[in-house]
């Protein structure tokens, strides 16, 4: 079966761009402290390169930043550092790791590293989903405005722009490229955190992430805010 080839195909690379945190996560100034919001954006990339490594059908990971602390989270899971793209934002730095990829015809999984609920199981069912090459695969974030997973076979398949309104974009190149874009629904890639609307739906998982654990230790930074300013939608 295709599903079974996939499975076991070894030419699948997650890349994951991670800007400087210490500019990370300015949404959430009104409810996080600048160290606070430094420390979870550290936090939930470890959750999701924890994350990654578990899943048996990636041949590698790739993490694109400059940030100090990112790299020496990143080679703890024995992940490459790529440079190249990294201060061009999430679209430069996806895009000039689809450049490093397409040389032997890789497959790219590029994902944030802020979705900290992810699992492996998470991210081995939507490469079971993903097509033979040439193909495309999205998961929408939970406003099914932005794009929180993409698998392209090639990994320059489609030109990607991320940004807060790409998923429909993003259908809309793939289908410009000739392919049919497969959409996967998961509840755990599509959260984000970005804003405190994020922060609230976030809290109400009883998740054992790194995360939720800084988060849930630091309270007394960020517990007082008011409870309009939580409010998820």
């Amino acid at each position: 079966m295709a599903s079974d080839r996939r499975a076991w195909r070894h030419d699948i690379w997650a890349v994951v761009p991670v800007k400087e945190t210490v500019l990370a996560k300015q949404r959430l100034a009104g409810v996080l402290t600048p160290r606070l919001r430094q420390d979870l954006a550290l936090a939930m990339f470890e959750d999701v390169i924890d994350a990654l490594a578990g899943v048996p059908e990636l041949c590698g990971i790739a993490v694109v930043t400059v940030d100090r602390e990112v790299a020496e989270i990143a080679r703890r899971y024995r992940a490459r550092i790529w440079t190249e793209g990294a201060r061009a934002g999430h679209t430069g730095a996806v895009a000039a790791a689809a450049r490093q990829l397409r040389s032997n015809g890789a497959t790219m999984l590029a994902m944030p590293g802020d979705v900290p609920l992810v699992s492996p199981a998470d991210i081995s069912r939507v490469l079971r989903l993903h097509g033979d090459a040439p193909a495309f695969t999205i998961v929408p974030a939970r406003d099914e405005r932005g794009s929180n997973m993409i698998v392209c076979s090639p990994a320059d398949v489609v030109p990607l722009r991320f940004g807060a309104d790409s998923f429909f974009p993003h259908l809309a190149a793939a289908r410009a490229a000739g392919l049919t874009p497969t959409i996967v629904s998961n509840s755990a890639i599509a959260l984000d955190i970005d804003e405190p609307a994020d922060l609230a739906a976030f809290m109400k998982h009883g998740s054992g992430t790194r995360s939720r654990t800084l988060l849930d230790r630091r309270r007394t930074e960020w517990d007082h805010m008011p409870a309009a300013v939580l409010e998820a939608p």
